[in-house]
């Protein structure tokens, strides 16, 4: 009995030992993007843990004052250090339907200049802006459109309203009542040229067949950053833009 509870005791240390090797390989080689206990970088490559990364700065709906603080100047702090100017805004809150906490501008610097600029939006929802815009849109601007992104046109961020804009009191926010959702209607390039949701989303528009892969290969990225994507696929109500959100649920239709 002795014996066995020894050899035991000697396979749980072994075991341990296994394991802090192996995590201390996986922290020296892998790369941090993959690594969800190293700090977000924009500056990096998406990767298998960039998501959940961004997550750690959701704030729920009944924190108190200080940790939206604590919480909204550390994403701030990450999107500063990836060379990105941004503000602080005025969190809102209409007596519960609406709420916003967390608020922030993307005032410039190393980022596509949004049209209408000057959007309110939740700091984990510029996170997500600035990778896609670095990792997804600008490469396939450059490799399928041959030019550079010049701004990224939009329907807005923030609007007090429930989901597809019903009228109907049972139905839920919006996640742009939120701040929580960016709508794009299309992209402009440096060239002059610009790429329609709702003229190219088939690649039968003026921007011509590649216009319709363009948007087809930044809609696929976008799938990987933020966890709700909605199309003119989805429905009617997206015939002319992208919805992206950062809402728990995911879907990409």
């Amino acid at each position: 009995m002795d014996r066995d509870l020894a050899d035991f005791w000697n396979l749980l240390w072994e075991l341990a030992l296994a394991g802090c090797a192996a995590f201390a390989l996986l922290n020296l080689f892998a790369p941090d993007q993959d690594l969800p206990w190293k700090p977000l970088d924009l500056r990096q490559p998406l990767g298998q843990a960039t998501a959940a990364k961004v997550a750690d700065f959701e704030i729920p709906r009944t924190a108190a004052p200080e940790e939206v603080k604590a919480v909204t100047d550390a994403c701030i702090q990450v999107l500063r250090e990836a060379g990105v100017t941004v503000q602080r805004a005025d969190d809102r809150d209409d007596g519960g339907f609406c709420v916003v906490k967390g608020a922030v501008r993307i005032t410039g610097g190393d980022v596509t200049p949004l049209s209408p600029g000057g959007l309110v939006m939740q700091c984990p929802l510029a996170l997500r802006y600035v990778i896609w815009d670095r990792q997804v849109l600008r490469p396939a601007a450059r490799e399928i459109m041959g030019s550079e992104v010049a701004s990224v046109d939009n329907f807005g961020s923030y609007s007090c309203r429930r989901i597809y804009g019903s009228q109907r009191p049972g139905d839920r926010p919006s996640e742009h009542a939120r701040a929580n959702a960016l709508d794009v209607s299309g992209v402009t390039l440096k060239d002059g040229r610009r790429v329609d949701l709702a003229a190219d989303w088939k690649g039968e528009g003026r921007a011509g067949p590649e216009g319709g892969r363009f948007l087809k290969r930044v809609r696929n990225g976008a799938c990987r950053v933020f966890s709700t994507v909605l199309t003119p696929d989805y429905n009617a109500a997206h015939r002319d833009h992208l919805h992206l959100d950062g809402a728990p649920r995911g879907l990409c239709a």
